[in-house]
């Protein structure tokens, strides 16, 4: 069997975005493969669970620990629908991974090279390598898709008639992905 490329595991990722979406969550996904195999996968479930730290990648590495039975998550590549934020890239240090690949770019809020570059920052003790832009477009149509229906549902065009019925962290994710 040949062996699978970013763009497959993207789409794995991209699965769970659309699981996000389909619970109510903005729609970000995350794998993390080690050795060719998918060890954890997550979405986005920081409404349902009331939680800050549960971002699609945050979850799906502390689900991946817990598969390999190792915090460090050497030998692992997470791949994420939207570039990951501070606390996300922070954690990937801290993980040891060795790879991140990820699609939408994210202009506000970025931490892997547009606003910010956590991977490789030499004041840190970690480096990690990264691969943007995979299925860029396809992970950046999820996200308007799902804010434009949740625009629908509230019968508003955007702004702050919206914005009152959507959660702070709904608001912020669409305009880090529409721009």
């Amino acid at each position: 069997m040949a062996s699978m490329t970013d763009e497959d595991y993207m789409r794995l990722a991209l699965d769970e975005a659309c699981a996000a979406a389909e619970e109510g969550e903005v729609p970000i996904g995350a794998v993390v493969v080690c050795d060719g195999e998918v060890v954890a996968r997550a979405h986005n479930r920081r409404e349902t669970d009331r939680d800050p730290s549960a971002h699609a990648e945050f979850s799906a590495m502390c689900a991946a620990a817990r598969a390999l039975d190792r915090w460090r998550l050497t030998g692992c590549t997470v791949y994420v629908t939207l570039e990951p934020c501070l606390m996300c890239a922070g954690l990937m240090v801290n993980a040891r991974i060795d790879r991140c690949v990820y699609g939408a770019a994210d202009p506000k809020g970025g931490a892997l090279g547009t606003l910010f570059d956590v991977s490789h920052d030499e004041r840190l003790n970690h480096e990690f390598e990264v691969t943007s832009g995979v299925l860029a477009d396809t992970c950046a149509d999820e996200l308007r898709r799902f804010f434009r229906a949740r625009r629908a549902k509230w019968g508003g065009q955007g702004g702050t008639g919206v914005a009152r019925h959507m959660s702070p962290a709904a608001n912020a994710a669409e305009q880090r992905a529409v721009h």
